[in-house]
């Protein structure tokens, strides 16, 4: 078995080419903008959007055959992850959750009709999305307790229900909501549908954006009531909802991963770079032995996530069954994230709990990653199952723990 990390030149040079895009192109563009302004906030995405486009950075998770860049699940971490070290870097190359998702979900399950309605402007960076699962009357984490209905009427379903924290909705064109419409399936899982809704739509109400620890913006609540959508809206077959949504989950976890990672990265560099400026009795920040544990810490725990990821990656890539490495990714992922940004505040002192570095509002992003596609908690039930399952099977914790020839 042949184990290489490095990158072939044209990768390394697409790389660079990323991270030079967001120094030059994405991060001046961010400190023009106004974002309590709609109009600079639009402006400065569209100058992103354009600069992106034109330098062949654009779409990297979609196939070429649709106007991505075609890219392999380990050769998008490299970008992703290079793309995400700018809170704006996701959205000026189209790669943003949960657009992203999406795009995967309609190529994988629309029809050519869908796909050339909704997925096209989605990934030409006409239109806007969002995923319709969460209710605010059951537990997040298990779709099968989903209470939104869709009942058939002719040609046409009827679905009421209330949803909530659905990222995107408030600008989206479209929604993918998903409604149980089996009373009695096989398996639970077997239970919700898929449907494709314009917005806006009759029926389809936005409450409120929910305010959430960094601010009122991007995750609303829907009330459904009486909404009627034809059956050529269905995505997917009949009771297929739960297995669509893990199809889209999956690698949509793997991707939030990718996005931490250049975050966290950040977060690693802004520590390191006070601490080797900032003088405290008697000695820089950097030769003090609590900060160089922290330092030690973050870094030992960025090598980690960085790994997990690209063997992720590389399962998925392999056609591999990928749901443990993702499920692990995830869940590490998420907390080192966590753990690194608050090091880098602590470092910085009250200047890290200020607004005068990207510190405080990465640390208010940070905190949803926890549960966010599945709690932590969730994953570690999933984990400690597959773990069991594995040696009561085989007597082996081999493919628990990745397949990993050692």
């Amino acid at each position: 078995m042949a184990i290489d990390f490095s990158l072939p030149p044209e990768l390394e040079t697409l790389r660079i080419r990323v991270r030079d895009f967001i120094n030059n192109v994405v991060i001046p563009t961010e400190e023009e903008i106004d974002e309590d302004d709609r109009d600079s906030l639009v402006a400065g995405v569209i100058k992103m959007r354009k600069a992106a486009f034109e330098a062949g950075l654009w779409l990297p998770h979609m196939p070429k055959d649709v106007g991505g860049m075609g890219l392999t699940h380990v050769e998008l971490a490299m970008v992703s992850a290079e793309a995400a070290r700018a809170r704006f870097g996701p959205f000026a190359i189209n790669c943003q959750a949960p657009d992203e998702g999406n795009m995967h979900t309609l190529h994988h399950w629309g029809t050519d009709e869908q796909k050339e309605k909704y997925m096209k402007p989605l990934c030409e960076g006409r239109s806007r999305s969002c995923f319709a699962m969460t209710e605010p009357e059951v537990a997040g984490s298990d779709p099968t307790l989903i209470q939104t209905r869709g009942v058939k009427d002719g040609d046409d379903w009827i679905i009421n229900g209330h949803k909530w924290f659905i990222s995107g909705a408030h600008s989206a064109k479209f929604a993918i909501l998903i409604a149980r419409t089996e009373d009695e399936p096989e398996i639970p899982q077997a239970a919700n549908t898929a449907f494709i809704v314009d917005l806006p739509s009759e029926g389809w109400t936005e409450v409120r954006e929910v305010e959430t620890m960094h601010g009122s913006t991007g995750h609303s609540e829907i009330m459904i009531e009486n909404l009627r959508v034809h059956d050529r809206q269905r995505l997917g077959g009949r009771g297929q909802g739960h297995k669509l949504g893990q199809f889209r989950l999956g690698p949509a976890r793997l991707a939030h991963c990718m996005r931490w990672i250049g975050q966290a990265e950040t977060a690693l560099e802004l520590m390191i770079d006070r601490a080797t400026k900032r003088f405290s009795h008697g000695s820089m920040l950097s030769e003090k032995q609590g900060i160089q544990w922290m330092i030690s810490d973050s870094t030992m725990e960025l090598y980690q996530c960085k790994l997990m990821v690209l063997h992720a990656a590389y399962k998925i890539d392999q056609g591999e069954d990928f749901r443990s490495e993702v499920s692990m990714a995830k869940h590490f992922v998420a907390n080192s994230l966590n753990r690194i940004i608050d090091r880098a505040i602590q470092v910085h002192g009250a200047l890290g709990y200020s607004t005068d570095t990207p510190l405080a509002h990465m640390f208010q992003q940070a905190r949803w990653a926890r549960f966010a596609d599945g709690a932590d908690e969730i994953h570690q039930m999933r984990i400690a199952q597959r773990t069991i399952r594995s040696f009561q099977e085989t007597g082996s914790l081999n493919k628990a723990l990745g397949d990993l020839p050692l």
